[in-house]
């Protein structure tokens, strides 16, 4: 993040004896990226963070993906998918490559453990439901709508209401910023940004636990999660300061860029990571040229493959989709609206679509599971009916 943020108590000085009531010191840990060269926070904790009691290995998070099939248009029903659980254990991956996991989750318990991501940064998207992210940097709440952004390394739990929950999650091999387009040279989201600053949602408090025990945190590194005992409380930071912390922004929040003809879909970008971006599609008016045609033209991604997660609305270009739908139009492929959407779309003011966009440099591949989901008829969708 661009931004600098402190919460708790930390010392005036970096690096200098910070003492208890009692006089003992407490634990400075510095979590930074890109070996002390990226963002860093600087974390105080009542003990050290590594007194670990055991450690084992607890399970593969490799994804299992599908037989080479031939290359076509894909479409998931993921509102048909009955499986529940909580926030990691409950994730049902649809596509994958080497930089991402996209996956889907019916959250309806919360964690009984804590976790962390040592892969990457993840991004979970909230369809609907409300909750709390419990983490070592604060408590952040969330409800329909929000993107929370979780920095790689972040031990965390999320909680949600008695209401369901569910959750779109992208899980990294890499980072999650702002567009660069969007920032000037120190960081900061320039005037032409669709969102700002003041968009953002920082932890709203930091809760020190200093109980003593077993607690279990998951740590998931490679194709593999790790089962780590630590001897207190994982969420025992008393202050912090610096860069990198958990945050959300809400859809809601993102100022849609128009023009008088069709803009392309760039100006639609939220987040970008390694050879991946993220944009959102939200509600807006339509292009005011008198000879606009409102609905995308057909096109080529003749080097990315395009992911829509369709949320809320009637999307304009498309047919048979549905709340909870998951397309893949992949690289190498035209692919445009369906028969009639064009018309449709002539002397229309507005669109009240809301849609995830995850465009990914490197093929995806479809995960097993996903396949009961798929809608065998979307390929051939394009055939006047």
């Amino acid at each position: 993040m661009p931004f600098y943020h402190r919460m708790g108590d930390i010392p005036r000085k970096r690096h200098t004896q910070f003492r208890r009531a009692d006089g003992t010191l407490y634990r400075e840990q510095v979590m930074g990226t890109k070996g002390f060269s990226g963002i860093q926070s600087i974390l105080y904790h009542h003990t050290a963070p590594t007194e670990m009691l055991s450690s084992e290995l607890h399970a593969s998070a490799q994804i299992e993906v599908e037989d080479q099939g031939p290359l076509r248009h894909r479409h998931f029903l993921t509102a048909g998918a009955q499986d529940s659980g909580d926030a990691v254990q409950g994730r049902r991956c649809i596509l994958g490559n080497e930089d991402v996991a996209i996956s889907v989750v019916n959250l309806t318990q919360p964690m009984n453990y804590y976790y962390r991501n040592a892969n990457g940064d993840e991004l979970l998207f909230v369809h609907y439901g409300t909750g709390t992210v419990e983490s070592m940097f604060g408590t952040l709440s969330y409800g329909p709508g929000d993107y929370i952004v979780i920095p790689i390394g972040t031990i965390y739990c999320v909680v949600p209401d008695a209401v369901e929950s569910k959750l779109l999650v992208v899980e990294t091999t890499s980072w999650i910023t702002t567009p660069k387009r969007y920032r000037n040279e120190h960081g900061q989201l320039l005037e032409h940004s669709p969102y700002c600053e003041r968009d953002i949602r920082l932890p709203e408090k930091l809760e020190t636990h200093v109980e003593e025990g077993e607690f279990e945190v998951r740590t998931r590194r490679g194709g593999f999660v790790h089962k780590h005992i630590y001897r207190q409380h994982p969420l025992n930071v008393v202050g912090w300061d610096g860069y990198l912390y958990p945050y959300i922004f809400n859809i809601g929040d993102f100022e849609p860029i128009t023009g008088r003809i069709h803009m392309p879909p760039p100006i639609h970008q939220t987040f970008e990571g390694h050879n991946f971006v993220v944009c959102s599609f939200v509600p807006r008016l339509f292009d005011y040229h008198p000879d606009a045609i409102p609905t995308p033209y057909f096109h080529s991604n003749v080097d990315s493959d395009e992911v829509l997660y369709y949320v809320k609305g009637n999307f304009m270009s498309r047919k048979g989709v549905m709340e909870g739908s998951i397309t893949l139009h992949p690289s190498g492929m035209p692919h445009g609206p369906h028969p009639g959407k064009i018309e449709a779309g002539l002397g229309k003011k507005e669109t009240l679509e809301l849609a995830v966009m995850i465009d990914t440099f490197r093929p995806l591949r479809v995960a097993r599971e996903a396949l009961q989901l798929e809608d065998p008829n979307y390929p051939t969708s394009w055939i006047p009916r």
